[in-house]
């Protein structure tokens, strides 16, 4: 019989692994370019004063075995939290024990126990194993939804533009 998941919250000694977690991630859709975040990013913003972020581990003997990095959000049109999904990953080698559907789970029940109704998570437009992966599990496709973004240089001109 193989060894249980267990899960516990991420702390601020995870930060190596989780940043290492979040390198094979960008690796694994192609996009390694696009991973900026330093572990002190992620000390500091996870795990600093006033976290933006929180993370559950998972671990199989005591081994890193996956995460999932989330926070808390909340939908005006429901009026109610619901929690964001930012990445989920699980190690190749743990793959098929169910371990991302545990990380889930679990980060649903904290936020349902929290007041919220909903998770939420946005998937690389490629990624047709992770699409697959989430709508065995129910969590569906929008259809009336479109991710938008503005970063980098367009960022911080549209935050702080030229006086006029």
């Amino acid at each position: 019989m193989p060894a249980p998941v267990t899960l516990r919250p991420g702390r601020a000694e995870d930060v190596e692994t989780i940043h290492a977690a979040l390198l094979k991630l960008g690796a694994h859709i192609g996009a390694p370019q696009d991973i900026q975040s330093t572990p002190e990013d992620l000390r500091r913003y996870g795990f600093g004063e006033r976290p933006a972020f929180s993370t559950l581990i998972a671990e199989i003997d005591g081994e890193f075995a996956g995460l999932c990095l989330h926070f808390p959000i909340f939908s005006t049109w429901m009026g109610r939290p619901g929690v964001y999904v930012q990445d989920l990953y699980v190690e190749d080698r743990f793959r098929g024990r169910r371990v991302g559907e545990k990380l889930l789970r679990q980060v649903a029940k904290q936020c349902l126990a929290a007041g919220g109704i909903y998770l939420r998570l946005s998937v690389d437009t490629d990624n047709e194993t992770a699409k697959a992966f989430y709508e065995k599990l129910g969590i569906g496709w929008s259809s009336y939804e479109q991710v938008q973004k503005i970063v980098g240089s367009a960022f911080f001109a549209f935050a702080d533009p030229p006086e006029e």
